[in-house]
């Protein structure tokens, strides 16, 4: 248990480190790491993790850390994986605040990151490839996908699109093969949101709260993080809207999950121990909510009417992720410097099986930083 312990501590450091791009280019690199290199697990399972993430609240990304580390190293497994992942970008997180509020401004890294978001564009595009293969099963759950590709494009919320294909599909596969099974249900875990009373001073137990809260109702995409921090914090007159515009930018040019930001606004709220409480605030939830369902995934898929489920929401959140990427090569290609970056990472990705994602991260940062002397 020992040596696993220290194998998923190392791998899932190491992904902390490198993870740029958000939750759909996290989950690519995990999946060539467990699947496709280590095999802790097969590709369905994988995916049917990956389809029940996404439908609790929390990072979707940080939370699959916790599912693969608890396939190798049960329970301490999945505690292991969850900190050694958002360890490296609390830490880098927890640094760029301290310089912000001693300076007043961000070091200045565009250049690196210019370069690795069209490789990690590349990331993605291998793992829907690797994955969309195994999810697709039958051409109506390729209707069904395309169908969840479209109106995510549209602009429909993913949990909403997901959780519909998921019940759609069941039913529709259920009833067409009238299969018999002993069902069970599985009642949604309702949350209630406590409101707290607008004040003017602000301590490290507030500031615990209010992440916490946030951490427990966050559904989708971490970006939407913002939106809740907005009317939390600001509307309240603990943060400035400037203060809370310079976080969004500390997140997306940190490794790993964009929740780390909540290291950078606590530490501004009240210093270090505001960083250190509005982590612990954030991220608790996820790893509450993980242990819960993760033994609750393979029973779903011994049913028949919930491995309909499964198979459903497997091919949506395929689909939802080539959304992320359509979206994420509209913003990120937009010169000829980027389809350089992009097509190289392609090339050494589909073209060189045995690349690590890592090197291509690398890799697109540096050519990232040479092109940035070029006109």
């Amino acid at each position: 248990m020992t040596i696993h312990l220290k194998e998923i501590a190392l791998l899932f450091f190491k992904l902390g480190c490198i993870s740029f791009g958000g939750p759909a280019a996290h989950i690519a690199m995990m999946e060539e790491e467990v699947v496709n290199k280590r095999q802790w697990m097969d590709r369905q399972h994988f995916l049917d993790l990956i389809g029940a993430t996404n439908l609790i609240p929390g990072p979707n990304s940080t939370e699959m850390t916790m599912h693969c580390g608890h396939e190798r190293g049960g329970i301490p497994g999945l505690f292991v994986a969850g900190i050694s992942f958002v360890f490296p970008a609390v830490v880098i997180t927890g640094v760029f605040a301290w310089l912000y509020a001693e300076y007043g401004q961000l070091p200045q890294v565009e250049p690196f990151i210019f370069g690795i978001k069209p490789a990690v564009l590349a990331i993605i595009a291998s793992a829907i490839l690797r994955l969309g293969k195994k999810a697709l099963k039958s051409w109506e759950l390729g209707v069904l996908g395309a169908l969840v590709l479209i109106v995510s494009l549209l602009g429909v919320n993913e949990v909403i699109a997901l959780l519909s294909a998921g019940i759609i599909g069941a039913l529709y596969f259920y009833t067409r093969y009238k299969l018999s099974a002993n069902l069970k249900t599985i009642s949604p875990l309702l949350l209630l949101q406590v409101s707290t009373a607008s004040v003017t001073t602000v301590t490290t137990l507030k500031v615990f709260w209010t992440f916490l809260k946030v951490g427990a109702v966050l559904y989708g995409s971490g970006y939407v993080l913002f939106a809740y921090l907005d009317a939390e914090l600001v509307t309240k007159g603990w943060l400035t809207r400037q203060e809370l515009i310079d976080a969004v930018a500390v997140g997306q040019f940190t490794p790993g999950p964009v929740l780390s930001t909540a290291t950078f606004i606590g530490y501004q709220m009240t210093g270090f121990w505001g960083a250190i409480m509005a982590t612990l605030g954030i991220f608790l939830p996820s790893f509450l909510f993980v242990l819960v369902l993760n033994p609750l995934v393979p029973k779903m898929r011994q049913s028949k009417l919930l491995g309909y489920f499964l198979d459903c929401v497997n091919i949506a959140a395929v689909a939802v992720m080539i959304a992320v990427l359509i979206e994420m090569s509209k913003d990120t290609l937009t010169d000829w410097k980027a389809i350089v970056i992009a097509l190289i990472s392609i090339g050494l990705l589909f073209g060189l099986k045995k690349v690590n994602s890592m090197w291509t991260v690398i890799g697109g940062a540096l050519l990232g930083y040479l092109l940035s002397f070029v006109a």
